[in-house]
């Protein structure tokens, strides 16, 4: 079945929940489904490759240093028709935060980054689709500061983990970023090398992605605001310098203070697609206020025969710190999500937007057309991940 036949969900956490939503493509709307509840707050989703399930990760810790006591990652069971998600076998205890996870090609294989310490794990997945043993890692790993994203390389032989570093505080100079590369074979990784520029200060790296066709790896510079292109090695994983770099924001000098967000490159592999996040706070006549920067999607053109990466569109949002995003397989709609809502001030006075989602008809051309937008009701919580499976 083609993708544009098979149905496709749009999955959205708040805290501990994680909805399902139906989607229409051509009316550019969600329709809420059914919910399913996590131990603790969702971090970030995986799906199988067999689409049969999906592996939470969730924590009681989050931003600004909340370390937490619970920390899981759970199997989930996606219905083949209706994409309602349900609990699968036992949840296994982690480490500590676990800030992103995946599911290497042969869907035998958790990879599991942590920001706090940066660390790395490997779960080995049953063939019933339950997460199994941890995998003991022989060497000592190089995993950076700060790692964001861990991700297996087309191939399955390599693994990449995004650290981003930190910037510089009052008393405390800058972490430096860096992309480490692993060699994988059977669930063991084993360092390859580290790729950045120079010693890694003013490189700050959060998420990548492959194209799908050629041997190109985008990555959005969160603390930079930038776009680094780079060309896959099958010896080292990356070579050292970058193929292209490219500003991701309309103005990049922005007044405020700015960070890139999430990355995807279209299913055609002629478009690549970052968020720029903006939520600062900043006090107005005695109100606190968002301080207005760019909320958008950044839209790249990729020139097909050289991978150079060419800004086309920064598609507004409309909500604030668009942290996620999720573009369905056929690559006709796009759905970004702001996490949390804000106080800002507006023409009318000071009101609060709230979190949302933004729904896109992605055109020919790879440009957005804003269609709708849901308002979220967050709470004291996070909109902190979402996610397309196309249903088996």
């Amino acid at each position: 079945m083609s993708s544009s036949q098979a149905k496709t969900v749009y999955y959205a956490s708040i805290g501990p929940e994680l909805a399902a939503y139906d989607i229409d493509v051509d009316g550019a709307a969600l329709t809420k489904r059914s919910t399913v509840t996590l131990p603790v707050n969702i971090q970030y989703a995986w799906p199988h490759p067999s689409r049969r399930y999906l592996y939470v990760v969730s924590s009681n810790g989050g931003p600004s240093g909340l370390v937490g006591d619970t920390h899981r990652a759970n199997a989930l069971t996606i219905d083949p028709a209706t994409g309602a998600l349900r609990h699968h076998g036992t949840a296994a205890s982690l480490p500590s935060r676990p800030i992103h996870a995946s599911v290497d090609a042969s869907g035998r294989f958790l990879l599991t980054a942590y920001n706090q310490p940066s660390s790395v794990t490997v779960h080995r997945l049953n063939a019933d689709g339950t997460i199994g043993a941890e995998v003991v890692q022989r060497d000592r790993l190089d995993a950076g500061i700060y790692a964001h994203q861990i991700l297996a390389a087309p191939g399955n032989k390599t693994v990449l983990l995004v650290t981003r570093g930190n910037d510089a505080k009052a008393g405390k100079p800058e972490d430096p970023g860096a992309i480490k590369a692993y060699s994988f074979d059977n669930g063991v990784l084993s360092n390859l090398g580290s790729i950045a520029p120079g010693t890694g200060l003013g490189f700050g790296p959060r998420h990548l992605d492959f194209h799908p066709t050629k041997p190109w790896l985008f990555v959005s510079i969160e603390r930079q605001n930038k776009l680094f292109v780079y060309e896959l090695d099958a010896r080292t994983g990356l070579k050292r310098e970058p193929m292209f770099i490219k500003d991701t924001l309309a103005n990049p000098r922005p007044k405020v203070r700015q960070a890139a967000g999430a990355i995807h490159v279209h299913p055609n592999g002629r478009f690549v697609y970052v968020t720029n996040r903006a939520s600062d706070l900043t006090t107005v006549d005695g109100r606190t206020v968002v301080v207005d920067g760019e909320n958008n999607v950044a839209v790249f053109a990729i020139d097909q025969a050289t991978g150079e990466p060419t800004l086309i569109q920064n598609a507004d949002g409309r909500a604030y710190e668009l942290r996620t995003f999720a573009m369905e397989p056929d690559g006709r709609m796009l759905v970004a999500a702001g996490i949390k809502s804000v106080p800002a001030r507006k023409a009318s006075g000071i009101t609060t937007v709230p979190a949302r989602q933004s729904v896109y008809a992605v055109g020919g051309d790879g440009k957005l057309t804003l269609k709708r937008q849901y308002d979220v009701d967050t709470g004291t919580l996070h909109q902190f991940w979402t996610g397309m499976v196309t249903l088996p």
